[in-house]
């Protein structure tokens, strides 16, 4: 049987990932493919604990997040009812909103990202997806949409912090162009023609 493709998008809170997921699933589907959609992190008791640190709720540090994140994803791999590698090895494509990518950028940030990176990247757990889809929009359009479309933000939803995260997203993309499938798409247009880059990069899989 041949294996499922993974898909993780990736960008700033505000860049529209989760429009443009429905679309790309909505699209394979109609191709005939099997798709999961998940996202990071989790809905198991390590991710209640991430998302209550991310609203404010409890205040935790960058490597303690790093550390919780890498749990949450460990599970998100191995668990045997909905995790990626069950999926994908019964040929199921999976498209995951957020993966370690954001771990490097976010957490990375204040933490050391060397470590933030290796943790990740040297867990024989956590597997590399076979294309990651970075939805770029300038921190000013994204705090707009924020702005609009939340009722409250979360620690890291300013546009001081946005903009270190999105220089340190450059950084890791650059540090993993040689080793991994990332390709930008500019993400400040109309959702359609957004739409149209994805599906060129995904005909290219």
């Amino acid at each position: 049987m041949e294996k499922g493709k993974f898909i993780v998008f990736e960008g700033l809170d505000g860049s529209g990932k989760g429009t443009q997921i429905n679309l790309l699933v909505e699209e394979m589907k109609k191709r005939g493919r099997r798709v999961y959609r998940t996202a990071e992190p989790t809905e198991s008791s390590t991710g209640g604990m991430i998302r209550d640190a991310l609203a404010g709720f409890v205040k935790r540090d960058e490597y303690e997040l790093s550390a919780l994140f890498l749990a949450d994803r460990i599970f998100h791999n191995i668990n045997q009812k909905n995790g990626i590698i069950h999926f994908l090895e019964q040929g199921i494509d999976v498209v995951c909103d957020r993966y370690y990518y954001s771990s490097f950028a976010y957490q990375g940030t204040n933490a050391d990202l060397d470590w933030v990176m290796e943790l990740n990247l040297g867990c024989k757990e956590i597997i590399r997806p076979d294309l990651c889809i970075f939805l770029d929009v300038d921190i000013e359009s994204c705090d707009s949409r924020i702005e609009k479309n939340r009722f409250s933000r979360e620690i890291y939803e300013n546009k001081e912090t946005q903009k270190k995260i999105r220089q340190r997203f450059f950084e890791v993309f650059k540090r993993l162009e040689n080793s991994e499938n990332i390709r930008m798409v500019n993400a400040a247009r109309d959702i359609s023609e957004v739409f149209a880059d994805i599906i060129s990069i995904y005909n290219e899989m």
